[in-house]
């Protein structure tokens, strides 16, 4: 089975599972009120290292277009609700992530 992402917006934590086993637990920032991170089912499309502006390091696109999980440059967003919808990590969060991980990995987004 490999590995897959679960993401609780409510409780800013990103899941990283193994064979349905959690093996990393990372704390996040997710959508403003009115700029929400949308919840459903969808799977890693993209990695691009060093994507520039205000993405950090890493940033891994989703299924769902303009939406991904990105490193950032300001550590004080992540565990607040903060972002046009995408999934913020700390940089060295997002970078192991992305070594895990590959395209086609599912990612489920839960409220």
């Amino acid at each position: 089975m490999g590995y897959s992402i679960k993401i609780f917006l409510s409780r800013r934590h990103l899941l990283l599972l193994k064979n349905n086993t959690v093996i990393r637990t990372y704390v996040i920032g997710v959508g403003k009120a009115h700029t929400a991170t949308p919840t459903g089912k969808y799977h890693i499309v993209s990695k691009l290292p060093n994507p520039g502006g205000p993405f950090g390091v890493m940033w891994l696109g989703l299924s769902q277009p303009h939406y991904g999980i990105h490193g950032t440059n300001n550590p004080a967003a992540i565990g607040g609700a903060v972002s046009k919808g995408c999934i913020r990590m700390y940089n060295r969060d997002v970078l192991e992530l992305s070594r895990m991980v590959a395209i086609g990995t599912p990612v489920s987004i839960e409220a």
